[in-house]
């Protein structure tokens, strides 16, 4: 096994069994530092929880350097998160991330290493991702391609991108009026999804109101026409489709997908990023199918009634002439 010198993030909250599951994960892959960022509780009912959470901690039985961020208050996924990572690059310039209900396959960890190691220097690449969200279909000619989205079920990234993370969208109105999704996205209907949805988001910061750190991340890659890679095999399984997730409470066909090993790492011949895969994933993944069959739809029907309304104008003429 290859030795993991790679700093390793565990962000935990209040799920103690997923807690147990992921960090069986990470001890076997047995990081040298390990860095874990825990959320405070939101009422006594689940104080319990976020201790048997943090109590897991505590069973790390190989050598490592554990570094602790406990909130002793409750300041939500988006603060949270984003703080701890940003407490996280303070120390190290690299780092491996890894939610309480991703569960990583023992390849991810050797797959993020190499990534970081080969990219390090490559101001093109600003996301390691273990997902894969392609059903099956191969992508380029490598072990993995290049993607526009940076999936962030196990990820991994570098101090130089995440430092420049837009946690308020300071720039989206900028980069709104400039249409440069234009130059990030492909389709129209790409286009107006995202800047629907990275516009509300912007009003809910303007409103004091603080959404998921994800949506934020993605944005800031799309700044700065950052790639992800993304591996062909799927590396990580969701587990925290479940009634007691903060984000992800229903059941999605991308829940507990199943994990494979990734194998000796073959690097793909160009740095280019794949369009037909973020088709394919803004099809299958953001409902971009539906919409495109909703708005067909729509304008069939459109199309009906105007016949219909072209046809009852033409019999009114003929009735009117008689």
């Amino acid at each position: 096994m290859t030795s993991l010198n790679t700093p390793v993030v565990f962000i935990i909250f209040n799920r103690p069994d997923l807690t147990q599951i992921v960090f069986d994960a990470i001890r076997q892959a047995q990081p040298k530092q390990l860095f874990v960022i825990a959320d405070g509780t939101r009422n006594e009912t689940e104080l319990i929880l976020c201790q048997q959470s943090r109590s897991v901690i505590e069973l790390i039985d190989w050598d490592c350097e554990v570094f602790r961020n406990y909130s002793e208050v409750n300041l939500g996924s988006r603060k949270r998160v984003s703080s701890g990572i940003d407490w996280v690059f303070e120390q190290v310039s690299e780092a491996i991330i890894l939610e309480d209900d991703c569960l990583p396959h023992p390849s991810f960890f050797s797959y993020c290493q190499e990534l970081l190691a080969y990219y390090r220097e490559d101001n093109r690449i600003w996301c390691i991702s273990g997902d894969n969200f392609q059903d099956g279909q191969w992508r380029g000619d490598g072990s993995y391609y290049f993607s526009n989205y940076a999936h962030c079920w196990g990820w991994a990234t570098w101090r130089r991108c995440w430092q420049k993370y837009d946690r308020k969208y300071t720039n989206w109105l900028k980069f709104n009026d400039g249409r440069y999704l234009r130059g990030v996205l492909d389709s129209e209907l790409e286009i107006q999804y995202w800047t629907e949805i990275f516009g509300n988001l912007y009003n809910l910061i303007c409103e004091s109101k603080y959404p998921n750190w994800d949506y934020t991340w993605a944005f800031t890659c799309w700044q700065n026409h950052g790639l992800t890679t993304l591996p062909n095999v799927n590396l990580i399984s969701n587990l925290g489709f479940r009634s007691d997730g903060t984000n992800l409470t229903k059941e999605s066909k991308l829940a507990n997908l199943p994990i494979e090993d990734i194998g000796q790492i073959k690097h793909p011949s160009f740095t280019v990023r794949d369009r037909t895969a973020d088709e394919y994933t803004f099809d299958h993944v953001f409902g971009g199918k539906e919409m495109r069959e909703l708005a067909l739809k729509n304008k069939t029907l459109r199309g009906k009634l105007i016949n219909k309304l072209k046809f009852f104008k033409s019999k009114l003429k003929s009735l009117k002439s008689l």
